[in-house]
């Protein structure tokens, strides 16, 4: 069986984020939903908790977006070490 992204979701202090998804994605989250609580033993009981979990992976292994927040971080650091010379 092949391993899905997403390992054991975490609780945390949630911050409230409202968003509409296409009924097609929603279909979608319901059946990795469904697929991961076969996978774990654990029922998913609420599908939109998976957003968080997989936004984060996206974040996480997105290369280009590294790289980039790496430029961005290093710059404000050139300035911040400007604004102290």
């Amino acid at each position: 069986m092949t391993k899905l992204k997403l390992e054991a979701l975490v609780d945390e202090k949630p911050v409230k984020v409202t968003v509409e998804l296409p009924a097609s994605l929603h279909r979608d989250l319901t059946t990795y939903a469904a697929i991961l609580s076969r996978q774990q033993g654990e029922e998913v009981r609420d599908p939109a908790r998976l957003i968080v979990p997989m936004l984060s992976r996206f974040i996480a292994t997105d290369r280009e977006f590294a790289r980039q927040r790496r430029v961005t971080a290093s710059a404000g650091q050139s300035k911040r070490d400007d604004v102290r010379s």
